[in-house]
C-alpha cells in the first residue's frame, strides 16, 4: 500500500485544495478546536500534513508520520512554505508505533482506518499511546455516501491500486462504537462534516 501513496504523493493535496475542500477545511477547524494549548500531538497516517498542520497551530509540538516517506517529504516542504516550526516528521506504521504508552496529550488518525486490513489493532496502538484523559480523534471520510464525481474519481484511484473498503455513515459509527468500548474508552461524541465526500468526525477520550 505505501507504493501507491508514494506513487501519489505529489498530487495527492488536489484532494485537499479541489475535490473535496468544504469538507476538509471543516475537518481541519474541528480539529483545531479540539487541540488544547501547549499539547503534544500524534498524527498517524497523516499524508502531506493537513491534519497535522491544523493542530500545531494550538500544540506545543506534533510529530507526522506516515508510512510513505514520500507522503512526508511533502508533508515537510509544505510545513516550511507555510511557516511552520513545531512539527516533526518520522516513518511510522500505524499498526506498530515505536512510540511509549502514554506519550501523547492528542492523538490523530485520519482517513485511515478503511485501508487497513486490521483497523482494530490500529484503533488499540492509538490509545496505547495516548495519555490517560487524552484524546485520540479519527476523522474519515464516509465514501459510500459521496456524489457522483467523487465516486468517478475513486473508480479511478481503484483502477491504479487503490484499495480502501467504502464505508457510509452507519459502519463508521459502528467501528467507533465497537472499538471504543473493546479499549475502555467510553466516552465520545461523533458528528457528520457534509460535502462532496462526507466524513464521520469522532473524538474519542480515554
Amino acid at each position: 500500500m505505501s507504493s501507491f501513496w508514494d506513487t501519489f504523493a505529489g498530487i495527492y493535496d488536489l484532494n485537499e485544495n479541489l475535490f473535496n475542500r468544504s469538507v476538509n477545511e471543516q475537518m481541519c477547524k474541528a480539529l483545531e478546536n479540539e487541540i488544547p494549548k501547549g499539547a503534544m500531538v500524534l498524527d498517524c497516517a497523516a499524508g502531506t500534513g493537513m491534519l497535522s498542520m491544523a493542530a500545531a497551530k494550538n500544540a506545543k509540538k506534533v510529530l507526522c508520520t506516515d508510512i510513505s516517506k514520500k507522503m512526508l517529504i511533502q508533508a515537510m516542504k509544505k510545513s516550511r512554505r507555510l511557516g511552520i516550526h513545531n512539527i516533526a516528521f518520522a516513518k511510522r506504521n500505524i499498526t506498530a508505533l515505536k512510540d511509549p504508552d502514554n506519550s501523547f496529550d492528542v492523538v490523530i488518525a485520519g482517513n485511515v482506518m478503511h485501508l487497513l486490513d486490521d483497523p482494530g489493532k490500529a484503533f488499540s496502538e492509538l490509545v496505547r499511546v495516548t495519555k490517560k484523559g487524552g484524546k485520540i480523534i479519527l476523522p474519515t471520510y464516509v465514501t459510500k455516501e459521496s456524489g457522483l464525481f467523487s465516486k468517478l474519481c475513486i473508480s479511478v484511484y481503484r483502477l491504479l491500486g487503490y484499495s480502501g473498503k467504502a464505508m457510509n455513515t452507519e459502519d463508521y459509527l459502528n467501528f467507533i462504537a465497537e472499538n471504543a468500548e473493546k479499549n475502555g474508552c467510553y466516552e465520545y461524541s461523533t458528528r457528520l462534516l457534509l460535502g462532496h465526500i462526507p466524513a464521520g468526525f469522532a473524538v474519542i477520550k480515554k
